[in-house]
């Protein structure tokens, strides 16, 4: 880093490797969880922000919320699933900014069902939002991207992207995906200067999951299995999307970063102890 740096003529001493001043930054899925901490952290970073929503009357609040931090936020409309309202989305950004440094695909879903419960259109749901629509939200601001050689795509996955869990077959089959479409990505577009790198959270209690939350035992359970034996809070990960977004990433690519407390290690609940 130091000796890319140096070739940029940047001083070592008086540079931030991890500052995003003067960065624009797009965060799909932001009118709530993770989406808004993702973007938050990005903000306290130096970036302006393109906040996203289906309705985007609902970003008022956090838009107020990152005006307040000194930083710019312009709510636009996106729904993931609709190709014109990526390509409507991503010219108004290009309008207002006139460059997207950083995306974060965050915008997902999720439908909990037994896999024999599941319908073709439960399939279609999850699979066009997390996967289709990664894809095409990246490959449309990939086209800005390319002509100025620069940008860092962030794709948000989960534990899901290397376990498996039952009832979460096509979210899995998603989450999977999106870790594969992250290494194609990459391979597409490194020459371009464009690094595309997958966020992986484990377990955190999020609008989607938080029924589960309200099982103490089943809570107990998931914390036997973490090595830290806490479920995630949001602050855990804005240190790697920070990381991820700036130019201390910048040799960095096609990768997988789980920020999971160790789960994915593959921990087992502790076997209580035999009497002697």
């Amino acid at each position: 880093i130091q000796m890319g740096m140096a070739r940029r003529g940047v001083p070592l001493m008086e540079s931030n490797l991890f500052d995003l001043t003067g960065k624009v930054a797009l965060v799909t899925g932001t009118s709530r969880g993770l989406g808004q901490f993702f973007a938050r952290a990005l903000a306290k970073a130096g970036a302006d922000l393109i906040i996203t929503s289906r309705q985007p009357a609902t970003l008022g609040p956090f838009q107020s919320e990152i005006e307040a931090l000194g930083r710019q936020a312009l709510p636009l409309a996106l729904d993931v699933r609709d190709y014109d309202s990526i390509q409507k989305m991503v010219a108004s950004a290009m309008g207002h900014y006139g460059k997207i440094d950083v995306l974060v695909n965050n915008a997902g879903c999720n439908i909990r069902k037994p896999a024999l419960e599941v319908a073709w259109e439960d399939w279609n749901t999850v699979l066009d939002t997390n996967l289709r629509g990664t894809f095409f939200v990246s490959q449309a601001v990939a086209r800005h991207m390319i002509p100025r050689k620069y940008g860092r795509m962030i794709n948000i996955g989960s534990v899901t992207c290397v376990s498996g869990y039952a009832g979460l077959a096509p979210y899995g089959a998603s989450r999977g995906g999106v870790k594969q479409l992250t290494m194609s990505l990459a391979a597409d577009w490194g020459v371009h200067g464009i690094t595309v790198n997958c966020l992986a959270p484990g377990w955190f209690k999020t609008a989607q999951n938080a029924v589960l939350y309200e099982d103490q035992e089943w809570v107990d359970y998931l914390c036997e299995r973490i090595p830290l034996k806490r479920p995630g809070q949001p602050g855990d990960l804005d240190g790697a999307i920070v990381f991820l977004a700036s130019d201390a990433s910048e040799y960095v690519t096609a990768q997988t970063l789980l920020i999971d407390g160790g789960i994915s290690g593959g921990a087992l609940r502790a076997l209580p102890k035999k009497p002697r």
